[in-house]
Protein backbone atom coordinates (compact mmCIF):
# COMPACT_ATOMS: atom_id res chain seq x y z
CA UNK A 1 0.00 0.00 0.00
CA UNK A 2 3.01 2.25 0.99
CA UNK A 3 4.60 1.94 -2.62
CA UNK A 4 1.40 2.57 -4.45
CA UNK A 5 0.72 5.64 -2.45
CA UNK A 6 4.11 6.80 -3.40
CA UNK A 7 3.73 6.03 -6.72
CA UNK A 8 0.84 8.00 -6.98
CA UNK A 9 2.65 10.38 -5.36
CA UNK A 10 5.08 10.54 -7.56
CA UNK A 11 3.11 10.56 -10.81
CA UNK A 12 0.65 13.41 -9.44
CA UNK A 13 4.39 15.18 -8.77
CA UNK A 14 5.44 14.99 -12.54
CA UNK A 15 1.83 15.73 -14.15
CA UNK A 16 2.53 18.87 -11.88
CA UNK A 17 6.17 19.46 -13.17
CA UNK A 18 5.09 18.38 -16.65
CA UNK A 19 2.28 21.03 -16.77
CA UNK A 20 4.71 24.26 -15.14
CA UNK A 21 7.20 23.20 -17.83
CA UNK A 22 5.27 23.39 -20.77
CA UNK A 23 3.62 26.58 -19.64
CA UNK A 24 7.16 28.19 -19.14
CA UNK A 25 7.83 27.09 -22.67
CA UNK A 26 4.34 28.49 -24.53
CA UNK A 27 4.57 31.01 -26.65
CA UNK A 28 3.72 34.18 -24.10
CA UNK A 29 0.82 36.59 -25.38
CA UNK A 30 1.72 40.19 -24.07
CA UNK A 31 -1.73 42.63 -24.25
CA UNK A 32 -1.07 45.99 -25.63
CA UNK A 33 -4.43 47.82 -24.78
CA UNK A 34 -3.92 50.08 -27.32
CA UNK A 35 -3.74 50.40 -30.68
CA UNK A 36 -0.55 49.19 -33.11
CA UNK A 37 2.01 52.10 -33.95
CA UNK A 38 2.40 53.83 -30.38
CA UNK A 39 5.08 53.68 -27.90
CA UNK A 40 3.63 50.57 -26.07
CA UNK A 41 3.86 48.47 -29.24
CA UNK A 42 6.85 49.74 -30.37
CA UNK A 43 9.02 48.96 -27.24
CA UNK A 44 6.60 45.31 -26.85
CA UNK A 45 8.35 44.75 -29.96
CA UNK A 46 11.80 45.94 -29.60
CA UNK A 47 11.90 43.57 -26.33
CA UNK A 48 10.76 40.41 -28.72
CA UNK A 49 13.84 39.39 -30.69
CA UNK A 50 16.01 39.96 -26.98
CA UNK A 51 13.23 37.85 -25.72
CA UNK A 52 13.73 35.17 -28.35
CA UNK A 53 17.58 35.21 -27.56
CA UNK A 54 17.46 34.61 -23.50
CA UNK A 55 14.76 32.50 -23.09
CA UNK A 56 14.17 30.78 -26.45
CA UNK A 57 10.50 31.57 -26.20
CA UNK A 58 8.33 33.70 -28.87
CA UNK A 59 6.14 36.80 -27.23
CA UNK A 60 3.07 37.04 -29.44
CA UNK A 61 1.91 41.37 -29.18
CA UNK A 62 -1.73 41.68 -29.38
CA UNK A 63 -3.85 44.65 -29.23
CA UNK A 64 -7.28 45.36 -26.97
CA UNK A 65 -7.54 49.61 -27.82
CA UNK A 66 -10.18 51.42 -26.15
CA UNK A 67 -10.82 54.17 -23.24
CA UNK A 68 -7.40 55.11 -23.34
CA UNK A 69 -6.41 51.53 -22.65
CA UNK A 70 -9.38 51.31 -19.78
CA UNK A 71 -10.78 48.32 -21.90
CA UNK A 72 -7.59 46.24 -22.02
CA UNK A 73 -6.97 46.66 -18.04
CA UNK A 74 -10.72 46.29 -17.11
CA UNK A 75 -10.50 42.88 -18.66
CA UNK A 76 -6.70 42.09 -17.20
CA UNK A 77 -7.83 39.73 -13.88
CA UNK A 78 -9.93 37.38 -16.29
CA UNK A 79 -6.82 36.74 -18.57
CA UNK A 80 -4.98 33.47 -17.32
CA UNK A 81 -2.92 33.85 -14.38
CA UNK A 82 -0.36 30.99 -15.47
CA UNK A 83 2.08 33.99 -16.66
CA UNK A 84 1.09 32.94 -20.30
CA UNK A 85 -0.50 36.18 -20.76
CA UNK A 86 1.08 39.68 -20.08
CA UNK A 87 -0.27 43.17 -20.46
CA UNK A 88 1.12 46.20 -20.97
CA UNK A 89 0.61 48.88 -18.60
CA UNK A 90 0.72 53.04 -18.24
CA UNK A 91 1.06 55.71 -15.73
CA UNK A 92 -0.85 58.12 -15.31
CA UNK A 93 -3.46 56.35 -17.18
CA UNK A 94 -4.17 53.68 -14.67
CA UNK A 95 -4.33 55.98 -11.72
CA UNK A 96 -5.96 58.75 -13.24
CA UNK A 97 -8.93 57.08 -14.90
CA UNK A 98 -9.91 55.71 -11.58
CA UNK A 99 -10.16 59.25 -9.97
CA UNK A 100 -11.40 61.01 -13.04
CA UNK A 101 -14.21 58.40 -13.87
CA UNK A 102 -15.14 56.60 -10.81
CA UNK A 103 -17.20 53.17 -11.77
CA UNK A 104 -16.93 53.74 -15.53
CA UNK A 105 -13.28 53.42 -15.82
CA UNK A 106 -13.79 49.81 -15.21
CA UNK A 107 -11.29 49.08 -12.99
CA UNK A 108 -9.34 50.37 -9.87
CA UNK A 109 -5.96 51.37 -9.59
CA UNK A 110 -5.57 48.75 -6.77
CA UNK A 111 -6.91 45.71 -9.33
CA UNK A 112 -3.45 46.03 -11.62
CA UNK A 113 -0.66 43.83 -10.39
CA UNK A 114 2.05 45.83 -12.17
CA UNK A 115 5.09 43.78 -11.69
CA UNK A 116 7.72 46.55 -13.91
CA UNK A 117 8.01 49.77 -15.05
CA UNK A 118 11.11 49.52 -17.69
CA UNK A 119 10.61 53.16 -19.69
CA UNK A 120 9.48 56.56 -19.35
CA UNK A 121 8.87 58.91 -22.38
CA UNK A 122 8.51 62.96 -21.72
CA UNK A 123 4.95 65.08 -22.91
CA UNK A 124 5.92 66.79 -25.73
CA UNK A 125 3.95 69.78 -28.14
CA UNK A 126 4.18 68.75 -32.05
CA UNK A 127 2.92 70.28 -35.10
CA UNK A 128 2.84 69.15 -38.22
CA UNK A 129 5.97 70.26 -40.99
CA UNK A 130 4.01 72.28 -42.43
CA UNK A 131 2.19 73.92 -39.56
CA UNK A 132 2.83 77.40 -39.12
CA UNK A 133 3.16 77.56 -35.97
CA UNK A 134 7.07 77.29 -35.10
CA UNK A 135 7.20 78.43 -31.46
CA UNK A 136 4.75 76.83 -28.33
CA UNK A 137 4.15 80.73 -28.00
CA UNK A 138 2.94 81.15 -31.64
CA UNK A 139 0.63 78.49 -31.19
CA UNK A 140 -0.84 79.33 -27.92
CA UNK A 141 -1.17 83.46 -29.23
CA UNK A 142 -3.72 81.40 -32.22
CA UNK A 143 -5.63 79.64 -29.15
CA UNK A 144 -6.06 83.08 -26.95
CA UNK A 145 -7.72 84.77 -30.32
CA UNK A 146 -9.54 81.19 -31.64
CA UNK A 147 -10.83 79.69 -28.32
CA UNK A 148 -11.75 76.28 -28.59
CA UNK A 149 -10.00 75.85 -32.36
CA UNK A 150 -6.88 74.96 -31.46
CA UNK A 151 -7.23 71.39 -31.53
CA UNK A 152 -4.77 68.67 -30.37
CA UNK A 153 -4.47 65.07 -30.72
CA UNK A 154 -3.43 62.57 -28.09
CA UNK A 155 -3.47 58.86 -26.82
CA UNK A 156 -6.75 58.36 -24.44
CA UNK A 157 -8.40 60.51 -22.03
CA UNK A 158 -7.37 61.41 -18.96
CA UNK A 159 -3.87 59.94 -20.11
CA UNK A 160 -0.31 61.45 -19.93
CA UNK A 161 -1.42 63.28 -23.26
CA UNK A 162 -4.73 64.05 -22.03
CA UNK A 163 -3.93 66.02 -18.27
CA UNK A 164 -0.84 67.98 -20.33
CA UNK A 165 -3.90 69.64 -22.17
CA UNK A 166 -5.78 70.30 -19.44
CA UNK A 167 -2.75 71.94 -17.45
CA UNK A 168 -1.61 73.88 -20.41
CA UNK A 169 -5.10 75.39 -20.68
CA UNK A 170 -4.47 76.09 -16.99
CA UNK A 171 -1.56 77.61 -16.94
CA UNK A 172 -1.50 79.58 -20.64
CA UNK A 173 -5.31 80.72 -19.48
CA UNK A 174 -6.59 79.18 -22.85
CA UNK A 175 -9.65 76.65 -24.28
CA UNK A 176 -8.30 73.95 -26.55
CA UNK A 177 -9.69 71.07 -27.24
CA UNK A 178 -8.21 67.80 -26.95
CA UNK A 179 -9.11 64.79 -29.15
CA UNK A 180 -8.22 61.39 -28.01
CA UNK A 181 -6.88 58.63 -30.13
CA UNK A 182 -6.54 55.20 -29.42
CA UNK A 183 -3.22 55.09 -29.10
CA UNK A 184 -0.02 57.29 -30.54
CA UNK A 185 0.17 55.66 -33.73
CA UNK A 186 -3.41 56.96 -34.58
CA UNK A 187 -3.36 60.43 -32.94
CA UNK A 188 0.32 60.93 -35.12
CA UNK A 189 -1.82 60.50 -38.19
CA UNK A 190 -4.63 62.64 -37.47
CA UNK A 191 -1.26 65.45 -36.74
CA UNK A 192 0.38 64.38 -40.25
CA UNK A 193 -3.30 64.25 -41.86
CA UNK A 194 -3.72 67.69 -40.80
CA UNK A 195 -6.86 66.43 -38.89
CA UNK A 196 -6.05 68.61 -35.90
CA UNK A 197 -3.79 71.53 -35.43
CA UNK A 198 -1.59 70.05 -33.23
CA UNK A 199 -0.47 67.15 -31.02
CA UNK A 200 -0.25 66.25 -27.71
CA UNK A 201 2.22 63.68 -27.80
CA UNK A 202 5.82 62.59 -26.35
CA UNK A 203 9.35 63.00 -27.46
CA UNK A 204 9.81 59.73 -28.89
CA UNK A 205 6.89 61.22 -31.77
CA UNK A 206 9.71 63.63 -33.10
CA UNK A 207 12.11 61.00 -33.12
CA UNK A 208 10.44 58.63 -35.11
CA UNK A 209 8.95 61.02 -37.39
CA UNK A 210 12.00 63.02 -38.32
CA UNK A 211 11.28 66.12 -40.40
CA UNK A 212 7.68 64.98 -40.85
CA UNK A 213 6.66 67.02 -37.79
CA UNK A 214 8.32 69.91 -35.72
CA UNK A 215 8.62 69.91 -31.59
CA UNK A 216 7.75 73.09 -30.04
CA UNK A 217 7.81 71.89 -26.49
CA UNK A 218 9.20 69.38 -24.30
CA UNK A 219 7.93 68.65 -20.79
CA UNK A 220 10.77 67.47 -19.42
CA UNK A 221 13.28 68.72 -16.59
CA UNK A 222 16.04 69.59 -19.09
CA UNK A 223 16.61 69.68 -22.83
CA UNK A 224 16.40 66.26 -24.68
CA UNK A 225 20.19 65.33 -25.71
CA UNK A 226 18.50 63.91 -28.89
CA UNK A 227 16.60 67.48 -29.27
CA UNK A 228 18.80 70.05 -27.96
CA UNK A 229 16.92 73.30 -29.80
CA UNK A 230 13.59 72.07 -28.40
CA UNK A 231 12.74 73.72 -25.19
CA UNK A 232 11.43 73.29 -22.11
CA UNK A 233 7.98 73.84 -20.61
CA UNK A 234 9.58 75.15 -17.66
CA UNK A 235 11.79 77.37 -19.88
CA UNK A 236 8.58 79.03 -21.05
CA UNK A 237 7.59 79.70 -18.66
CA UNK A 238 5.17 76.81 -17.78
CA UNK A 239 5.74 74.65 -14.88
CA UNK A 240 4.59 71.61 -16.80
CA UNK A 241 7.23 68.27 -16.16
CA UNK A 242 5.16 65.38 -17.12
CA UNK A 243 4.78 62.20 -19.36
CA UNK A 244 4.44 58.39 -19.01
CA UNK A 245 5.93 55.35 -17.44
CA UNK A 246 4.83 52.41 -19.46
CA UNK A 247 5.54 48.37 -17.86
CA UNK A 248 3.68 45.37 -17.48
CA UNK A 249 1.27 43.39 -14.87
CA UNK A 250 -0.09 40.10 -14.35
CA UNK A 251 -3.91 39.21 -13.47
CA UNK A 252 -3.69 40.01 -9.12
CA UNK A 253 -4.09 36.10 -9.25
CA UNK A 254 -1.05 35.37 -10.20
CA UNK A 255 1.67 33.77 -8.26
CA UNK A 256 4.37 35.57 -6.03
CA UNK A 257 6.55 33.25 -7.84
CA UNK A 258 5.37 34.21 -11.64
CA UNK A 259 5.48 37.86 -10.62
CA UNK A 260 9.18 37.88 -9.39
CA UNK A 261 9.82 35.53 -12.90
CA UNK A 262 8.51 37.62 -14.93
CA UNK A 263 9.94 40.98 -13.37
CA UNK A 264 13.44 39.41 -13.31
CA UNK A 265 12.86 38.78 -17.31
CA UNK A 266 11.88 41.97 -18.24
CA UNK A 267 14.77 43.47 -15.96
CA UNK A 268 17.48 41.05 -18.05
CA UNK A 269 16.09 42.33 -21.27
CA UNK A 270 16.42 46.08 -19.91
CA UNK A 271 19.72 45.34 -18.58
CA UNK A 272 21.21 44.64 -22.44
CA UNK A 273 23.09 47.47 -24.10
CA UNK A 274 21.59 47.27 -27.00
CA UNK A 275 18.76 47.08 -26.06
CA UNK A 276 19.34 50.24 -23.81
CA UNK A 277 21.17 51.83 -27.05
CA UNK A 278 18.31 50.74 -29.01
CA UNK A 279 15.90 52.72 -26.77
CA UNK A 280 17.85 55.66 -26.10
CA UNK A 281 17.85 56.32 -29.81
CA UNK A 282 14.75 55.89 -30.37
CA UNK A 283 14.07 59.34 -27.35
CA UNK A 284 13.12 56.73 -24.79
CA UNK A 285 14.40 56.74 -20.37
CA UNK A 286 15.37 53.22 -19.73
CA UNK A 287 14.20 53.22 -16.10
CA UNK A 288 14.49 49.82 -13.73
CA UNK A 289 11.59 49.14 -10.87
CA UNK A 290 11.01 46.03 -10.88
CA UNK A 291 8.55 44.20 -8.31
CA UNK A 292 10.58 44.52 -5.22
CA UNK A 293 10.40 48.37 -5.87
CA UNK A 294 7.12 48.70 -6.99
CA UNK A 295 5.00 49.18 -3.72
CA UNK A 296 7.03 52.00 -2.77
CA UNK A 297 6.43 53.15 -6.42
CA UNK A 298 2.97 52.95 -6.75
CA UNK A 299 2.21 54.02 -3.88
CA UNK A 300 4.46 57.34 -4.05
CA UNK A 301 2.83 57.56 -7.84
CA UNK A 302 -0.54 57.57 -6.58
CA UNK A 303 -0.30 60.56 -4.11
CA UNK A 304 1.42 62.46 -6.43
CA UNK A 305 -1.20 62.09 -9.40
CA UNK A 306 -3.81 62.70 -6.64
CA UNK A 307 -2.14 65.97 -5.81
CA UNK A 308 -2.28 66.60 -9.37
CA UNK A 309 -5.94 65.43 -9.59
CA UNK A 310 -6.65 68.21 -7.62
CA UNK A 311 -4.64 71.20 -8.96
CA UNK A 312 -6.29 70.19 -12.38
CA UNK A 313 -9.98 70.40 -10.51
CA UNK A 314 -10.53 66.55 -11.12
CA UNK A 315 -11.31 65.68 -7.54
CA UNK A 316 -11.75 68.33 -4.75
Amino acid sequence: MKLKSYISKFFAVLSLMTISLSAANAVVTNIIPFGPGGESDVTARMQQSYYKNIYNDDIVVQYKPGGGGGVGWASLNSEKDDGSVIMGVNLPHIIMQPIAKGDAAGYKTDDINVFSFFHYTPDAILVEASSPYNTLEELLDFAKKNPGNLTFSGSGTYSANHLLTISLNQKAKVTTTYVPFKGTGAAVQALLGKQVVASAGYSTVAAAQGSKVRMLAVASEERLPAFPDVPTFKELGYKIVSGAYRGYALPKSASKATVKEWSDRIMKINADPAFIKQMEDNAFVVVNIGHKEMKKFMKEQIKENEKIAKELGLIK
